[in-house]
């Protein structure tokens, strides 16, 4: 069976995105099955170079990949299925809360006392699928997972305090109350489509596949050419989106037929996917459109390009960012702000290699952060941010 050409993959992408951008509001979702996962017995591939076309993109993912038949299927109970009690309606609630955020707690809620989150996002814009989709960042099995360690606040973490970190950086936007009805409804939608897993236990599929790092810095400018070519015909290609207008929006109760990648109504510098390992990973097992972790479009190579130039865009600053991670050697290597334990340059933790950073910080005693260190200013922090939008 012969591999498809670039063209064929892009005119592929381009009839599936189109099919979607005519396609009304989604149905709940469904009972969903899997197969493979990330093997974690399975050596990563070599990472493929700059100039790897779609078709060896494939199989250079695939190869990261393999079949895990005795493993239990990816299976999310339908919230439809509950009955119509106070329990149903909260766990339906909570997974309208993440399909619709920007209409229901966002910036279009009718009360103005509801807008939590501060831009046009659904929270589902990460977590693919209101959170069921597998390596789309699902909310499915995480139920378990917490209380849990964060290295970001150096603390043990409440599920609650997770989701209202999400409301501060991936939604631009301010916490929810931890006693009020929509985190309420959020946790039951969450702990509901967690069902059968253990507590405690990691799931296969949580979170992203884990890409080999490139031996070399990334390139912003390349992942531009890439974006231009898979991703502008759905995100455009000034990167912000396309809005539904305003009867369509309160139809859908949603703002955007496709997500911003940046600007003033995407996540701000502090979110999880302005970290470019996480956004590598999210873009190789979903983007473009249609894609999904068995059938990567993008080479390795290419997806980091894409993040670091997707993420190179001007976006929110989130202020304080000089606060994360105060045990400074638990900082990810691709964290874009400063401060850090390790002698490399900012440019490096934001383009890579990250590799030796990763080398160098397993190699060294890092003291954890004292009051007397030297950080730098919200303002510097800002400039290093290149070129982030300031918000209040």
């Amino acid at each position: 069976m012969r591999a498809p050409t670039a063209l064929e993959v892009i005119v592929a992408s381009a009839v599936v995105c189109i099919f979607v951008l005519f396609t009304k509001r989604p149905e709940p979702p469904p009972m969903l099955q899997s197969a493979p996962v990330v093997s974690s017995s399975t050596p990563p591939p070599s990472t493929t170079s700059s100039t790897a076309g779609p078709a060896n993109a494939a199989r250079s993912g695939a190869a990261s990949l393999s079949v895990a038949s005795d493993l239990m299927p990816w299976e999310v109970p339908d919230p439809d299925q509950l009955p119509d009690d106070p329990f149903g309606r909260s766990v339906r609630y909570g997974r309208d809360l993440i399909a619709h955020t920007s209409a229901l707690i966002g910036p279009d809620a009718a009360d103005a006392l509801m807008r939590y989150s501060g831009n046009g996002l659904e929270c589902q814009s990460c977590h693919l699928e209101a959170g069921t989709r597998r390596f789309g960042l699902p909310l499915a099995g995480v139920w378990g997972v917490f209380p849990t360690f964060i290295a970001r606040e150096n603390e043990v973490r409440t599920l609650e305090e997770r989701i209202n970190g999400c409301m501060e950086r991936s939604m631009n936007g301010r916490s929810l109350p931890e006693s009020g009805p929509e985190m309420k409804a959020m946790l039951a939608y969450i702990r509901f489509i967690s069902q059968g897993v253990p507590v405690g236990q990691p799931v296969p599929g949580r979170g992203i596949p884990v890409l080999p790092l490139p031996e070399k810095a990334s390139d912003p400018r390349r992942g531009a050419e890439v974006f231009q070519a898979q991703r502008a015909i759905c995100h455009q290609p000034d990167g912000q989106g396309m809005r539904l207008d305003a009867w369509e929006a309160s139809q859908e109760r949603r703002r955007f037929q496709v997500p911003p990648l940046w600007g003033p109504a995407s996540y701000n510098d502090g979110a999880g996917m302005a970290r470019n390992i996480t956004a590598a990973g999210f873009i190789s097992a979903n983007m473009p459109l249609g894609t999904d972790f068995e059938h990567p479009v993008l080479a390795p190579q290419d997806a980091f390009d894409v993040a670091v130039f997707v993420n190179s865009q001007p976006r929110p600053h989130k202020a304080g960012l000089e606060n994360d991670y105060p045990d400074f050697s638990l900082k990810p290597p691709d964290a874009a702000y400063p401060p850090y334990a390790d002698p490399f340059s900012v440019e490096q933790h934001r383009l890579g290699p990250w590799s030796p950073i990763q080398q160098w910080l397993k190699g060294a005693a890092v003291p954890p952060r004292n009051a007397s260190d030297t950080v730098l200013s919200p303002r510097e922090i800002g400039a290093q941010s290149n070129g982030s939008i300031q918000t209040r």
